[in-house]
């Protein structure tokens, strides 16, 4: 299956394979630490990574704003991977992004690595968001928090399937708090296994692998 239903703190979402989750009774796509202008970046620091993962993030977004066709998109922070991110983007490529969020209510929340966006570049911008019993932020609280969605750790995976072992991204979540997996293209990921993440969830909580072609459900306590 290419989504995932699933319940947090009493609202239905889908849990898309692309990374993305959609919550269907506000028209709201959700997606989390796009990193756009990774490769810049590292190339800056003298580490030349392919300069195309900006190009690669935007299209899959393109696609997936394409199919649920929502009224309001929220980024969940670190959707550059630095400040200056927005000023390294290609003229396609910035032309790309500001014909995405003129298409949607576009709504950029802040993270660790874009603390602050320029003021030319088109959406608003909040540190977290509260709509009905959902809160949004790129970091999970340090404090238990009921209906919670979070960034920041790009938790990952390996699991067992019936032909063979897979590793990559998840989503990890209890019926209380999500943390998005990683939407851009050069993201690393932290195993669910970390403690930071066990910080937040707890021992035992649920994760939706996204694997090749479908989406696989685990209890965490089942992982490799």
């Amino acid at each position: 299956m290419t989504s995932e239903p699933l319940i947090l703190n009493g609202v239905s979402l889908l849990a898309d394979l692309s990374g993305a989750l959609y919550w269907p009774d506000r028209s709201l796509l959700i997606i989390s630490d796009l990193h756009l202008e990774k490769g810049s970046s590292f190339a800056e620091k003298g580490i030349p990574l392919p300069p195309y993962d900006t190009a690669v993030t935007l299209k899959r977004l393109a696609a997936i704003c394409g199919q649920y066709n929502p009224q309001t998109v929220m980024c969940l922070g670190d959707s550059f991977h630095d400040t200056g991110g927005p000023d390294r983007m290609g003229k396609a490529d910035r032309a790309a992004l500001e014909q995405l969020i003129a298409a949607y209510d576009w709504l950029w929340i802040t993270g660790n690595h874009d603390p602050e966006l320029p003021e030319d570049l088109p959406g608003r911008r909040i540190m977290e968001e509260t709509i009905g019993a959902l809160t949004f932020r790129h970091e999970a609280s340090r404090e238990p928090v009921r209906g919670e969605i979070s960034g920041h750790y790009h938790p990952s995976a390996r699991v067992r399937t019936r032909q063979r072992y897979l590793s990559g991204r998840c989503f990890a979540y209890d019926s209380d708090r999500l943390i998005m997996p990683a939407f851009g293209a050069l993201t690393g990921g932290l195993t669910v296994h970390d403690k930071a993440i066990r910080a937040v969830l707890g021992p035992h909580f649920d994760i939706l692998f996204l694997g090749p072609k479908r989406i696989y459900r685990f209890p965490a306590d089942r992982l490799c």
